[in-house]
């Protein structure tokens, strides 16, 4: 074959193509996506541009929750899916609708949905990719909306806005991200963050049930959980107020004292007291995510961040870059909050020595600090008798093992109770008096040193 009939055939061959996929376009307009949008929008959309706007992906179900919210507000609505398999994951709106139809391409398909949490009990069926037909502001609006997927690198969720009406893109997408605010499901939540395997930053997000603890949960020497409630939930109850006397109400607390005396379980009592807070909690490693929990909770408040063992962190470096201490990073996330933010920062600590150093550096980001200390001989009493308050055990049984285990915590007196009934379940009978004391000298021998090292009881 000469050459100027290879090109005859080259030539011959792309017009063949070109009648081929025109034909397929004709015959089932019904079912191709370009138009079905050029008859809502009144225009082609490919030839109109494409807003896009990312959102965090762990704020894709509120985007779902605000878009579905415009969608129906708006009258005559509707949601179609694109098909196209794992090809349209990797293209945008407007690279899907320039190769809507060539070839049976990005055809119109059923709408994609993925289960996402509200909640630690609830979740929502959630559209994981789908083309939201709708009106606003009286105009023609198509919204392409898509959740995150790690498989390809894509960590943000996004819409995908197309009008031809000026300015309503924008305005539209203002909404939605005011929407997502009120409406979201983080808001009034017991949370934690965790990493993303993919990229840097909060990957996932747990939904936490709110502890149920009350004042009378709580054993510490008089006054302490006051001022502890005073200083995180009194000033919440109080915002009002404070604000109108110019005071501010962001606030650092640092609980700090031995292991097991209880700084944990006065957290969970903060966080009983404070239904309505929105409760960011941080531990470990997830401490280096200060800084979106920061974020977080400004936009949710009145919220809570707690950081618990702060002394884990207060000599490791950044994860990645930098050499200051992550303990500086987080004291200065505190500082960077406004004086106007209901933000309350309450770290734990069991190695108060470790932490005074660093926040003497940075005064003023924490205002308040509490000592949770090893229960006195009244405060071993009270423990006991609220252990065994559904046990046979008597008063002075009781008293007896206060008065003996001097300088205990309450995470030993918690393991006194449940070892006397163990060994009264091994003798195969219910647990007495005698049960509790052969537990005490268990407790108390040499042989269980390392025992009470673990429950948080000094070395005697």
């Amino acid at each position: 074959m000469d050459e100027r009939a290879g090109d005859f055939v080259t030539a011959f061959k792309a017009f063949l193509e070109e009648v081929v996929s025109d034909h397929r376009e004709r015959q089932d307009t019904d079912g191709q996506l370009v138009p079905v949008l050029t008859d809502h929008l009144g225009n082609d959309p490919r030839r109109l541009p494409v807003v896009t706007e990312e959102v965090a992906g762990h704020q894709f179900v509120d985007l779902d929750i605000a878009l579905d919210e415009v969608q129906r507000r708006g009258g005559r609505h509707a949601l179609i899916g694109i098909g196209g398999g794992e090809q349209r994951r990797h293209q945008s709106l407007s690279e899907i609708l320039q190769h809507a139809g060539r070839y049976g391409q990005f055809g119109v398909a059923a709408v994609d949905y993925a289960s996402v949490a509200t909640g630690p009990d609830t979740a929502r069926q959630a559209v994981s990719f789908g083309l939201r037909l709708l009106m606003y502001d009286g105009a023609p609006v198509a919204v392409l909306q898509r959740s995150p997927d790690m498989r390809i690198g894509q960590a943000m969720a996004r819409m995908e806005v197309v009008t031809a009406a000026e300015g309503v893109a924008a305005r539209l997408i203002e909404e939605v991200g005011a929407l997502m605010l009120r409406r979201s499901v983080l808001r009034g939540q017991v949370l934690s963050l965790g990493g993303s395997a993919y990229e840097r930053g909060v990957g996932q997000i747990s939904f936490h049930r709110r502890p149920d603890v009350t004042e009378a949960d709580i054993i510490l020497p008089d006054g302490v959980l006051a001022r502890v409630h005073r200083h995180v939930a009194g000033i919440a109850e109080h915002r009002d107020r404070l604000r109108a006397a110019g005071q501010h109400l962001k606030r650092g607390l640092l609980l700090y004292g031995p292991p097991g005396t209880g700084k944990t379980h006065t957290v969970r009592y903060l966080l009983s007291a404070l239904p309505d807070v929105t409760v960011v909690l941080l531990a470990g490693p997830a401490i280096a995510f200060v800084a979106e929990a920061a974020r977080m909770a400004r936009a949710l408040q009145p919220a809570l961040v707690v950081l618990e063992d702060c002394d884990l962190v207060a000599e490791s470096r950044e994860l990645h870059h930098g050499p200051q201490p992550l303990l500086f990073t987080v004291l200065e996330t505190l500082d960077g909050l406004g004086d106007d933010a209901d933000v309350a920062f309450l770290l734990t600590t069991n190695r108060v020595n470790v932490l005074e150093p660093a926040l003497a550096q940075r005064p003023g980001r924490v205002d308040l600090a509490v000592e949770i200390p090893l229960p006195d001989e009244a405060s071993r009493r009270r423990l006991l008798r609220l252990y065994a308050r559904n046990l046979p055990f008597t008063e002075p049984a009781l008293d007896r093992a206060a008065a003996a285990a001097a300088g205990v915590t309450a995470s030993f007196a918690k393991e006194l109770l449940r070892r006397a009934v163990l060994i009264a379940a091994e003798e195969g009978t219910h647990p007495t008096d005698a049960h509790l004391a052969t537990a005490l000298d268990e407790m108390l021998s040499q042989a269980e040193s390392v025992t009470r090292s673990l429950l948080g009881t000094p070395a005697s």
